[in-house]
């Protein structure tokens, strides 16, 4: 009996994943699935768009900017930071902790080449 239900769970594994491959190779891929993960996300791309536009902002900037919790921002910076898109700096003035976000290099880029794919998309959609 168990030998029976292993070789059951092999073929349903190989059957699951046949099937995504499968499907993936028979259509063509949307525009929309290659945008960029990590910019996508509303609170994202406001950070990102809110340190393009300024040289830096601090933590309490774009916190009152994105109308949102720290715990979100946190969250939501960090994944950008770890992306490369975003550079922390940590400071004190006083005794108070200053947390300051800019945008690096790659992170410009990444933000251009969203926009423009942006952009591309929304001329497709006009264009029909």
């Amino acid at each position: 009996m168990a030998k029976h239900s292993a070789v059951r769970k092999s073929e349903k594994s190989e059957r699951a994943a046949a099937g995504p491959r499968e499907l993936r190779s028979s259509k063509p891929k949307h525009p929309a699935n290659s945008l960029d993960r990590v910019i996508h996300e509303r609170l994202r791309l406001g950070i990102l768009s809110a340190l393009a536009a300024n040289e830096s902002l601090t933590f309490s900037d774009l916190k009152h900017l994105m109308h949102t919790t720290d715990g979100n921002l946190s969250v939501h910076a960090r994944k950008l930071e770890d992306a490369g898109y975003i550079a922390c700096v940590k400071s004190f003035e006083g005794r108070v902790p200053k947390t300051e976000y800019k945008l690096t290099a790659a992170g410009r880029r990444a933000l251009e080449s969203y926009v423009s794919h942006m952009e591309t998309l929304i001329q497709q959609m006009r264009g029909r």
